[in-house]
């Protein structure tokens, strides 16, 4: 009952179309306030715009690194950790280079995440898998060196790509990172339904649109 009476703090209110104004950007603030949600998820563009409205709030500003498909250079990774975290983001979500990973390359998926890392700074990084083109195996591999890079959270999935959150996923990367790293479930995660089910496999962030009706209850199954 705890997990249920405490679910808006484990919400990253999301928005991150590419058609996102000013207005948006300040909805999606105001409406964190009034939820509790545990950040808003912005755009790189928009970060300092949310870090304003929300400098005397209880809320978290986090952005997304090399997003939605993670083929950014390294450095350049880096470098857009570094300028998020001086325009005032508090988390970061990155994507990491899945064709490193597929083409065994490990090397790379290693350094891109950990130069992503060095680039934030104290700012936590979540690290965003792509679960839906990945086997088993390679989810493991890559929570593996994802902790092995510095990375705070690993987390499932950009919602641009193919699949979505699974308990499945979230029971596996779980078992693979051990209770201290954060797991974030985030895909199509549309119902409250849904998001309960993913913090009891081990979720310990959910990341979504739907958010406001998420901790509403509201059934859209």
């Amino acid at each position: 009952m705890e997990i249920i009476k405490d679910l808006s703090s484990y919400m990253d209110h999301t928005f991150l179309k590419q058609t996102a104004t000013a207005e948006d950007i300040s909805r999606i603030c105001d409406e964190a306030v009034k939820f509790g949600f545990a950040t808003v998820c912005v755009n790189p563009c928009h970060v300092k715009q949310a870090a304003k409205i929300l400098g005397n709030e209880n809320i978290g500003v986090c952005s997304v690194i090399g997003f939605p498909l993670g083929s950014s250079q390294t450095e350049v990774k880096m470098v857009e950790a570094m300028r998020a975290v001086e325009n005032g983001a508090d988390e970061l979500d990155m994507v990491v280079n899945i064709g490193a990973l597929k083409e065994g390359d490990l090397n790379l998926f290693l350094k891109d995440i950990f130069l992503t890392v060095q680039g934030a700074g104290s700012v936590p990084v979540k690290a965003i898998i792509e679960t839906g083109c990945l086997t088993d195996e390679e989810k493991k591999t890559a929570c593996k060196l994802a902790v092995t890079a510095g990375a705070s959270y690993v987390k499932t999935c950009t919602g641009f790509g193919p699949g979505k959150a699974e308990v499945s996923d979230i029971k596996l990367m779980r078992e693979t990172v051990g209770p201290d790293i954060g797991v974030k479930a985030s895909g199509g995660i549309k119902t409250y339904k849904q998001a309960i089910a993913l913090i009891e496999a081990g979720a310990s962030r959910i990341g979504a649109s739907a958010s406001i009706d998420i901790v509403k209850g509201i059934r859209n199954d």
